[in-house]
């Protein structure tokens, strides 16, 4: 028989149980993580959202009701109520010693992944399973800091003015031409999800001048790689009377700040994923190279060919990131390879446009935007585009659109590689990639 609810709520979490507390009655709630029965003695460790607690039950102490119901299993859902003791040998020098147990609900006794912890199940087998591997207090970790990331963000950016917008993912043509669609019926026409916030974040500088949005994108990602999603999280920036130079500088200072808020904040989480000592403020300004002389550097010290013109391959960024192992800029990409709303320098064999790379990841590409309305349809028709298809978007250009300029970063990775990841898939809470449509 389960236990109802009734009128018991939770009175704290797992980590607000501190020395102020002892002798003080509490009820706690979450799951049980592991349990120990030494035959007159059981410890229940109890796991939240925020960590766990140990629950002491000694024959004689606690009553023999209690002590015979906390057969639990792993996973139970339970609620707690019992006094606060201080006990140097528990996990944070404090225990719970019960009065009253709820079993709220139970588990099979075998669980499809390991949650004790002690082994590590295969990452497909826990994807399958994500919703209980989520409970893990490896994720817990990783999760603390996403959402750290993520509030650091938008505290930098609302402090320089910026306005948070929400655009369409559902729409009529692509936002940058290409092969990595999704296309999808939508009242008996064809449209597609959309890769990105570009085209409406460039209309919406022109309202609002400084805008952000953090949402979903979606690419129809054929790679089957450790760093490839088709449904990402992306960071959208754009800034209206601005160049790519000045969003260099903000991108540098939103990274410096962000990690630094992750390490004041989540300092727990990065040591319990065994990556404080790696995940540390970088120095600002990052270094900043021309495209030209990485592939020069590619091309002379590692003996990998790239003519100008091409993109750089996966052996040749592995190859970079030993190189420069932090942060830095590739600048000036050939405005071949680059997409038709990026500016061309002043010699228009180069693009004013930059990635942002740490170690052999691109985590940013950006740039500034073409603003003037004949030269868009210029560099749409030398794409290869027809611009009928872009005729809304054409439009606003006729309305006084500022010179602007702005940024795309992926949140997903950019996690990878502040947990120290192997697979960007446990980034994310419930991925999705072209062999994984489920959870």
């Amino acid at each position: 028989m389960l236990d109802d609810l009734g009128e018991w709520r939770k009175t704290h979490y797992t980590k607000e149980i501190n020395a102020r507390l002892i002798d003080k009655e509490v009820i706690l709630g979450g799951w049980v993580r592991n349990f120990r029965d030494l035959g007159g003695l059981k410890f229940i460790s109890l796991q939240d959202k925020f960590g766990e607690r140990q629950i002491t039950l000694k024959k004689g102490v606690v009553s023999d009701e209690l002590f015979e119901k906390a057969k639990v299993g792993y996973q139970y859902c339970i609620m707690v109520k019992g006094k606060v003791k201080k006990f140097d040998e528990a996990p944070g020098g404090i225990e719970i010693i019960p009065s009253e147990i709820k079993i709220l609900n139970t588990t099979p006794d075998k669980l499809p992944i390991d949650m004790t912890g002690e082994t590590v199940s295969e990452l497909d087998l826990r994807l399958n399973n994500r919703a209980l591997d989520l409970r893990s207090l490896k994720n817990q970790a990783i999760f603390e800091i996403r959402g750290e990331l993520i509030r650091s963000i938008r505290k930098f950016l609302f402090k320089r003015n910026f306005t948070e917008i929400t655009t369409p993912k559902i729409i009529g043509s692509a936002t940058e031409g290409g092969t990595e669609l999704c296309p999808i019926i939508y009242f008996e026409k064809e449209a597609f999800l959309t890769q990105s916030a570009q085209l409406y974040k460039e209309q919406l500088s022109g309202v609002y001048e400084r805008v952000f949005e953090i949402s979903d994108c979606f690419r129809a990602e054929k790679h089957r790689t450790k760093r490839h999603i088709c449904e990402i999280f992306t960071l959208d920036v754009e800034m209206a009377f601005s160049t790519m130079e000045d969003v260099l500088e903000l991108l540098e200072e939103m990274v410096y700040k962000t990690i630094k808020d992750i390490r004041e904040n989540q300092i727990i989480a990065l040591k319990y994923l065994g990556v404080d000592k790696i995940t540390t403020i970088p120095e600002i300004p990052f270094p900043r190279y021309k495209y030209e002389e990485i592939i020069e550097l590619i091309n002379k010290k590692f003996s990998i060919n790239i003519e100008f013109g091409e993109d750089i391959s996966t052996e040749a960024y592995r190859k970079l990131g030993e190189e420069l192992s932090g942060y830095y800029y590739i600048t000036h990409w050939p405005m071949s390879i680059k997409p038709f709303y990026i500016m061309p320098s002043h010699n228009p064999k180069y693009s004013e446009s930059f990635d942002l790379q740490k170690g052999m990841l691109e985590l940013t590409s950006g740039g500034t935007r073409v603003h003037n309305k004949e030269q868009l349809i210029r560099a749409l028709e030398e794409k290869g585009l027809n611009s009928l298809a872009f005729k809304t978007h054409l439009n606003t250009f006729d309305y006084g659109m500022p010179p602007h300029a702005g940024l795309g970063l992926g949140i997903d990775r950019w996690l990878t590689i502040l947990c120290g990841l192997d697979d960007i898939r446990e980034a994310v809470m419930y991925p999705r990639t072209p062999d994984r449509l489920t959870p």
